[in-house]
């Protein structure tokens, strides 16, 4: 467990904790944050309790989260860490070969995904957009893991009931399981970008959702999206 002091970067750097047990795959992510502006790295864990315990000491905004890891595995170290630090998102890294593990991470609070394989210039978007407080729903890798995913039953077999909401409110919490954003869905229902933050807000505070990802969960749990045939 390597943890890194701060430097004097600012208070708009994004800090991130490298959560995985190569060495090879955190020297890789440390040399491309590195280079760019804005992002550092503040400490690396090579599993589970680890990532935990620099989360719970540094505090960082994200936490690049490998699923497979010995002891603690990424799963329970996301869950732990999404109850406990309400100013730290985790960005799961994964493979396509990940399936149940990524579904696992979407239940413990995961905000979006990496693919080890993925652009550079992607992997620095995706920690931007997810200290932004964003759930990490628009790239197409997302999409896909949350289709297949977010449709499954839940533990109990039953589908989710949507209580407590408006009409309107149902319509947005729709189109942003469809994969939306603020923009398009103003443009969708004929409203202004403002209005339809404001309904996304109000969403996550009915819903009790931390992010924009359990609102995609919730929409799929509940009908209001079904993942294709």
């Amino acid at each position: 467990m390597t943890a890194r002091p701060e430097g004097g970067t600012g208070p708009t750097t994004v800090r991130v904790v490298l959560a995985d047990d190569q060495p090879l795959v955190r020297a890789a992510l440390q040399m491309v944050i590195t280079e760019a502006e804005g992002i550092e790295v503040v400490g690396e864990a090579g599993d589970g309790a680890q990532a935990l315990a620099l989360a719970e000491e540094l505090h960082p905004d994200v936490v690049v989260m490998d699923l497979r890891m010995p002891g603690m595995d990424g799963i329970e170290a996301t869950r732990r860490i999404t109850e406990r630090l309400d100013g730290t998102q985790v960005i799961v890294l994964t493979t396509f070969d990940d399936d149940d593990y990524v579904y696992g991470a979407l239940r413990a609070g995961a905000a979006g995904f990496l693919v080890k394989d993925m652009a550079l210039d992607d992997i620095l978007a995706a920690l931007r957009v997810v200290a932004a407080g964003d759930g990490l729903i628009a790239p197409a890798v997302t999409r896909r893991l949350l289709r297949e995913f977010a449709g499954r039953p839940t533990a109990t077999g039953r589908r989710r009931e949507l209580t407590g909401v408006t009409d309107r409110e149902r319509e947005v919490l729709t189109l942003v399981g469809s994969g939306l954003s603020n923009t398009e869905i103003a443009e969708t229902l004929f409203i202004s970008v403002a209005t339809a933050k404001t309904y996304v807000t109000r969403l996550l505070s009915k819903l009790d959702a931390r992010d924009r990802v359990r609102l995609v969960i919730i929409a799929y749990e509940t009908g209001l999206v079904s993942a294709p045939g």
